[in-house]
């Protein structure tokens, strides 16, 4: 009798235990990261996301994939990082002004005429990297890679070579851009705010003559639809980044973290080499389109100089720190001596 009560409790302490197995495989679900960006379905930015997605699925046996959210369909960068925040989406895509949202010293690396070719941005970059990844990290996310949508060239309706032809225009302005804000207000312009997605309308309806976008930017926006001239003098430089949840990073199996990190920094690398390609391509697609360039004088180039060099000076005008603007500029002095 002993004997078969024994046995009983032990059958019932197996059941039990295989029950508690079944029930916690069954609760494990893959990881559906919901990401939005603002690049329009069909781009390079695009069909990088669609890649590197199939990779991490592929690499992570299915246990973790995205859902991509493109051509702001979700809103602005504003908007992404606000349904962020409720939980609606857990990853963003976001440029210069979105970063800055999220890490204010990001907008330090967007300081008009600061570099003069693309190997002091990654070199900069590089160097910072830790800095700018801890910041993200305090701040709720983490930083899955890199990429850029490159140097800012201004397009507009009228023939802009000087500060004064600026004053004269109605120019867009991207209202989270504290730097844009700076510069315009120095310049005496009053600038249009505009989402990303509302540029469009505003150039067809004249609501804006002036813009200022990377030059496959505005071929993927089709923004180069509705403007005539393009002004030969590259303004700033706009980084990129994908960015996630920090809680939902904590989501994915520990195992697999550093190599989703390493899969989309690969992808972004790729990314970045065809984005400067598809940016001097852009440029002959432009000219070809009937778009005049608008070359200023070196006298009419110094006077945008010295302009961005005022508004940077005031108080306020910017939202990074002297700390960080003073190790960019160190990183730069170095770099051009040949010092790496």
């Amino acid at each position: 009798m002993g004997k078969v009560y024994i046995d009983r409790r032990i059958g019932l302490s197996l059941i039990t235990f295989l029950l508690l197995i079944s029930s916690a495989v069954g609760a494990e679900k893959n990881l559906v990261i919901k990401m939005a960006t603002l690049a329009p379905e069909g781009s390079s930015w695009f069909n990088t996301f669609h890649a590197l997605n199939t990779e991490v699925m592929k690499k992570s046996e299915n246990k973790v994939q995205f859902k991509i959210y493109p051509g702001g369909i979700l809103g602005d960068e504003t908007d992404m990082l606000r349904k962020a925040k409720i939980g609606q989406i857990q990853g963003v895509a976001l440029t210069s002004a979105g970063l800055s949202s999220v890490f204010n010293q990001i907008d330090v690396l967007q300081i008009p005429f600061l570099y003069q070719r693309y190997e002091e941005v990654d070199f900069v970059l590089t160097k910072m990297d830790g800095f700018f990844r801890k910041g993200f990290e305090d701040n709720g996310y983490v930083l899955l890679g890199w990429s850029e949508a490159g140097f800012v060239y201004l397009m507009s309706s009228l023939p802009i070579a000087s500060v004064s032809d600026l004053k004269k225009a109605k120019v867009w302005i991207l209202e989270d851009s504290s730097i844009a804000k700076a510069v315009f207000a120095e310049a005496g312009v009053k600038g249009i705010p505009l989402s990303i997605p509302d540029v469009l309308v505003g150039l067809q309806t004249g609501l804006v003559d002036v813009v200022y976008v990377p030059p496959s930017a505005a071929i993927s926006l089709q923004w180069f639809t509705k403007i005539k001239y393009i002004t030969n003098v590259p303004l700033l430089y706009v980084v990129g980044a994908i960015l996630i949840k920090k809680e939902t990073f904590k989501e994915i199996p520990s195992a697999f973290q550093l190599s989703l990190i390493e899969i989309a920094q690969r992808h972004l690398n790729q990314l970045k080499i065809i984005t400067r390609n598809e940016n001097r391509e852009a440029l002959q697609v432009i000219t070809k389109h009937g778009i005049k360039t608008i070359t200023p004088s070196g006298d009419q180039i110094e006077e945008f100089k010295k302009l961005s060099n005022r508004a940077m000076a005031h108080p306020g005008s910017q939202s990074f720190s002297k700390k960080s603007l003073e190790e960019v500029t160190s990183l730069l002095e170095d770099f051009r001596k040949g010092g790496r």
